[in-house]
């Protein structure tokens, strides 16, 4: 691999290796939702899950889409999904 894409992949997974962001990223593959049901699902403060969604989303690894007053997040990058569907066999 390329120095530039070992930089990449090696920056992803930083992000993934906090147990919570992984469990957004988890949680997201079955279900894409906004802040206050993810929130729910964690039991974390609002402004702690939007950290997390944050740095997830500076990865590349979610996206934020408007659907009417709501963003919806939800995973976009094809190789972490199977690598975290791989992780939660």
């Amino acid at each position: 691999m390329e120095e530039m894409v070992l930089h990449e992949w090696s920056e992803k997974l930083k992000s993934l290796a906090h147990p919570v962001r992984l469990r957004i990223v988890e949680g997201l593959l079955r279900d894409e939702c906004n802040v206050k049901k993810i929130q729910a699902g964690l039991g974390l403060p609002q402004s702690t899950v939007s950290q997390h969604l944050a740095i997830l989303r500076k990865e590349k690894i979610l996206r934020a889409e408007q659907k009417g007053t709501q963003k919806c997040y939800k995973v976009v990058d094809p190789k972490i999904v199977e690598l975290v569907k791989l992780i939660s066999k």
